[in-house]
């Protein structure tokens, strides 16, 4: 880092008087920190490194109290890194500022393969540290072994299922598995059956793995209860907020059965909960039903988050997550990214494979892409649609994709609209369900709270009990205008 570089942080550090993700501030005008080491390992595990700042007090409202001996603090400072293991190696940059002396020690990230880096006094499993925001936290037992099983090649969905049996497993669905791998792979007709199960992936020592349980077990909740998907409609923005009868849920399914059965109930279930606009071709009067949300997204992402998740025992108590918001739809898949992968790299670099063994299954089975095409299938389909890039966030222990609808444009829009049109329908009172299905809208309070409620608002509608309005008897009808 340049001096000028490293003076312009400062400032920036004592104007906005906060600590980074990527920055840890030490006063060091007395002595040394007698304890970097939770700093050092943080910063060392993850990808962007960190930079720690001598010379500034945090406690003191962020005053530029300068250091005691530029010298001695390097020295120090390095005695403390060559205590972690794998040792860190630090670069330092001092400058002037504000008419006193301050340093940066600058702390690169260690290789991937190399992780965790711990303070050797404390243990690997005491001694590890992630940053997080601008905190330094112990590593989890998940975070550890993460990386355990990468730098090792462990993979979970080849694990075998000690419980199962190959009487548990749908033998017509494995049999067309083994028949599809089997046709370009001449050289599976001299094995066994054994073997062809072996180097399939489908047993380990003559026990069903993970992947073939998941993909083709009759029932594979019975062994693992929560690898399952969980979603969830809310009325509002965030978890918790509530509709006009105080209920937190639109719609809360469970969804069981094999990774495949499980993606297209995922599925059914984002189309019962996605409002349909239907467009009228004015040339030849073709109607083209247009979901809030591309199918072809939301199947690639329900598809990521089941073939890509994290499939140990730290994590088989955690299903995947669809939550459904007025504005929004997120997914999340239990396990941050594998290996060497960062978020900047999503669709365009070769990535590591967390579930090699399963992945291959899945994708015979739904037909799914797992070579790369995933994610830039998400992203095409969004801009297609006119709606905003998906997010993509890898926080702790978890991965989570998020597709945002048009918002207020869209329903301004179709308010407008449907609004007129939804004036002539009601000049007979309707009920609720009468006017979601004449609007195509198949969540009543969505339609209700869009459309109705507006013109209620206005004067334009009433209802016929008004005394009553939660009753299930209500109606809605036009108000007639002076």
């Amino acid at each position: 880092m340049l001096v000028e570089e490293f003076i312009e942080l400062a400032k920036k550090i004592c104007v906005q008087k906060s600590e980074e993700q990527t920055v840890e501030l030490k006063a060091a005008h007395i002595d040394c920190p007698k304890r970097l080491y939770d700093t050092l390992s943080s910063f060392s595990n993850q990808d962007s490194g960190g930079i720690l700042i001598f010379g500034i007090d945090e406690k003191d409202d962020y005053k530029v109290v300068g250091v005691y001996d530029p010298q001695d603090l390097q020295k120090k400072v390095t005695e403390q890194c060559l205590q972690m293991e794998p040792p860190v190696r630090a670069v330092f940059t001092l400058a002037e500022y504000d008419g006193k002396s301050i340093c940066a020690a600058e702390i690169p990230a260690v290789d991937i393969s190399e992780r965790p880096c711990f303070y050797r006094g404390a243990g690997r499993v005491k001694g590890a540290y992630i940053r997080v925001g601008d905190a330094d936290l112990p590593m989890t037992d998940y975070e550890l072994y993460s990386y355990e099983a990468f730098r090792k090649h462990l993979h979970d969905d080849e694990r075998p299922v000690e419980r199962a049996t190959l009487q548990l497993l749908d033998s017509a669905k494995v049999q067309e598995y083994i028949r599809k791998m089997s046709m370009d792979r001449p050289g599976f007709s001299r094995l066994t059956q054994e073997q062809t199960y072996e180097m399939l992936n489908i047993t380990r020592d003559g026990v069903p793995t993970l992947a073939a349980v998941m993909n083709f077990g009759i029932y594979p909740q019975g062994f693992f209860p929560q690898l399952s998907i969980t979603a969830i409609v809310v009325p509002g923005t965030e978890i918790g907020d509530l509709d006009k009868d105080s209920a937190r849920f639109i719609d809360n399914k469970r969804i069981d059965g094999t990774i495949p059965e499980m993606v297209e109930q995922a599925l059914g279930f984002c189309r019962r909960n996605m409002k349909t606009r239907t467009i009228i071709d004015k040339k030849t009067g073709a109607r083209n039903d247009k979901t809030e949300y591309p199918v072809d997204a939301l199947r690639e992402a329900i598809l990521n988050a089941v073939i890509h998740r994290d499939y140990s025992i730290h994590t088989e108590g955690t299903p995947v997550q669809i939550d459904f918001f007025t504005d929004r739809v997120e997914i999340h898949s239990p396990g941050s990214l594998y290996g060497r992968m960062s978020v900047e790299q999503l669709g365009i670099a070769k990535p590591d494979l967390r579930n090699p063994a399963l992945a291959v299954m899945t994708e015979m089975l739904t037909e799914a892409e797992h070579r790369y095409s995933g994610i830039p299938t998400m992203r095409n389909a969004m801009k297609e649609y006119g709606l905003p890039e998906p997010k993509f966030e890898n926080r702790r222990n978890e991965f989570v994709v998020t597709l945002y609808n048009n918002g207020a444009s869209m329903e301004t829009s179709d308010a407008v609209e449907s609004g007129k049109n939804l004036l002539e329908f009601c000049r007979e009172p309707k009920t609720r369900q009468e006017i979601a299905d004449y609007l195509n809208i198949e969540t009543i309070f969505y339609a209700m709270q869009h459309y109705v409620q507006p013109l209620i608002v206005a004067g334009k509608l009433a209802m016929t009990m008004p005394e009553k309005p939660k009753s299930r008897n209500q109606k809605f009808y036009t108000v007639k205008q002076k």
